[in-house]
């Protein structure tokens, strides 16, 4: 499966129009937020002596957030190819089991995610370094991997059973392109969760990936938050808490940490096993 897995991240790599389209939606993001989102949303938080500083912060929780499904999507662009050019026929002549090329394909697809997310960490820090934001501290970055750990175990394991449907690259791309156009108010990337309607509200808060943004804007703009919000009071910090989601509130009560982190552990574990399954089950039709 060692093989199988260097294989698989070679010839991603080195389609470099694949890497591309797999990181757009963070583009996107990056993008908006410099010429559109950034100065609206700041423009409102007046009141507060940073208000860049914090919606930096939270920019960047989106894009990571965005990063792990859509490049764990984008990844599975070789194993459509491989079904399209029946080279995956070739590997089932030999003596490795259908688990273990199934296996190398969706452990391609974690370790992308994984590596994806930390350029647009670094990325993001570069950004925030240069635009006057406080560069974080070891011990949070050393947190910041473990979520993006989490968060690729919870989204490779999504994008695994949505591609266990797909056979072919036309559909691969229009799958790609609807997560890739959807994502970002999903996890609350484009639009402040408060600002969007009730109904879809409780979309977002109950999509596992949005959990991911959480975790992810609990540790980005714990600094920020710090700096702008210690003579204010703590009913105004609660209120933008849940308009910005950096927590998620259940029928008044405020979900904990490991709340997000349950949740993206059972979806990993549920969507893993279900991809598995059909991936297996398919495959012996060929």
């Amino acid at each position: 499966m060692k093989t199988m897995i260097r294989r698989n991240l070679k010839i991603y790599f080195r389609d470099k129009t694949s890497v591309f389209f797999s990181m757009l939606s963070v583009i996107i993001i990056f993008a908006l937020y410099i010429f559109f989102i950034g100065d609206s949303i700041s423009s409102e938080l007046k009141f507060l002596p940073h208000p860049n500083r914090l919606m930096r912060a939270w920019m960047l929780a989106g894009m990571l957030a965005s990063a792990s499904i859509t490049t764990s999507l984008g990844a599975y662009g070789v194993m459509i190819s491989d079904r399209e050019n029946k080279t995956i026929k070739d590997f089932y002549t030999s003596p490795v089991s259908r688990r273990q090329i199934a296996g190398g394909y969706i452990a391609t697809s974690f370790i992308i995610s994984i590596i994806m997310s930390i350029f647009t960490l670094l990325f993001g820090e570069i950004y925030l370094g240069l635009a006057g934001g406080a560069v974080l501290d070891p011990v949070t970055l050393l947190e910041l991997f473990g979520v993006i750990v989490l968060s690729a175990f919870a989204s490779s394991a999504i994008a695994s059973f949505i591609i266990s449907f797909l056979r072919s690259n036309s559909a691969f791309s229009a799958a790609s392109t609807i997560v890739g156009t959807l994502i970002g108010f999903q996890v609350g990337a484009y639009i402040p969760i408060g600002n969007l309607p009730k109904d879809v509200q409780w979309l977002v808060k109950y999509f596992p990936c949005a959990h991911s943004a959480v975790l992810y804007r609990q540790l980005l703009m714990k600094q920020a938050i710090k700096e702008n919000f210690a003579n204010q009071p703590a009913g105004v910090l609660k209120e933008l808490k849940e308009i910005l989601g950096v927590v998620f509130v259940y029928d008044n009560k405020t979900a904990s940490v490991w709340v997000s982190v349950v949740a993206l552990l059972v979806t990993g574990l549920v969507f893993y096993l279900l991809a598995v399954l059909v991936l297996t089950r398919k495959e012996k039709e060929i």
